[in-house]
């Protein structure tokens, strides 16, 4: 019944901007912790950045410079707004849902930074 959607993946070149959707339905969507992670082949999914339902967020520090994530609990939504895109930040982009201990995730959409 959980179900995330995300969108906005394709291919940039290096130090150029994308912006991430995440669409999000079953849930109370105020209520759950969102957060994007990304995964390249051979490597294990990473944690990226993460938005509570109080408002706090989390990035880790090889993005936290560069990226920014928000909210918009009206639309069931969260973003990511990546900018100065590297190759290394080329992965498929996962948006995850947590609430206690439920977790879900979505099937994920993939940037392709080019050098």
């Amino acid at each position: 019944q959980v179900h995330l959607a995300e969108s906005g993946g394709g291919l940039v070149q290096s130090g150029g901007s994308l912006r991430l959707s995440c669409a999000a339905s079953g849930l109370t969507f105020d209520l759950w912790d969102m957060a994007w992670l990304r995964q390249s082949p051979g490597k294990e999914r990473e944690f990226v950045a993460r938005a509570r339902e109080n408002g706090t967020t989390d990035f880790s520090d090889s993005v936290k410079a560069r990226f920014t994530i928000s909210r918009d609990n009206a639309k069931k939504t969260v973003y990511l707004q990546m900018n100065n895109l590297k190759p290394e930040d080329t992965a498929v982009y996962y948006c995850s849902a947590k609430f206690g201990r439920y977790e879900y995730w979505g099937q994920g959409t993939q940037v392709t930074v080019s050098s």
